[in-house]
């Protein structure tokens, strides 16, 4: 009777293949997930300083919420961003958002800055006017 199966050497080159689409694939995803956080950051940047500019347009003196709890109050995009929790290491989405002291009646600078050079590729910052940088 004859036994049928696979070689040694077969399973060794199926082995040595998978492992080599694992070598080229799994950099790829990494990039893939840093460049949607890196969207996402910004995105939130930019609701975060449309918020603010909307709160400025519509009081009729062009003034931006005396600080981060009076934005907090009027924005639920403020409430989420600007928690402790997306304060903290762990950030939310990959990225550390703050703004602080930096929201008052004058302006306001709102930052995203990522946990680790692996959730995202650069530091955001936007101002007063919604100049988003870099």
């Amino acid at each position: 009777m004859k036994k049928r199966g696979f070689t040694l050497v077969e399973i060794m080159f199926v082995v040595a293949i998978i492992a080599l689409l694992a070598a080229i694939a799994i950099p790829n995803l990494l990039k893939a997930r840093k460049a949607a956080n890196d969207a996402v950051a910004k995105t939130n940047l930019k609701t975060l300083a449309t918020e603010l500019e909307t709160y400025a347009a519509g009081t009729g003196l062009a003034e931006y919420p005396a600080d981060e709890a009076a934005f907090k109050a009027i924005s639920a995009a403020a409430t989420k961003y600007l928690s402790d929790t997306c304060k903290s290491a762990a950030g939310c989405g990959g990225f550390i958002y703050a703004g602080g002291s930096s929201i008052g009646p004058g302006g306001y600078t709102l930052t995203a800055t990522p946990v680790s050079n692996q959730t995202g590729s650069a530091t955001y910052t936007i101002s007063t006017g919604g100049a988003l940088t870099p």
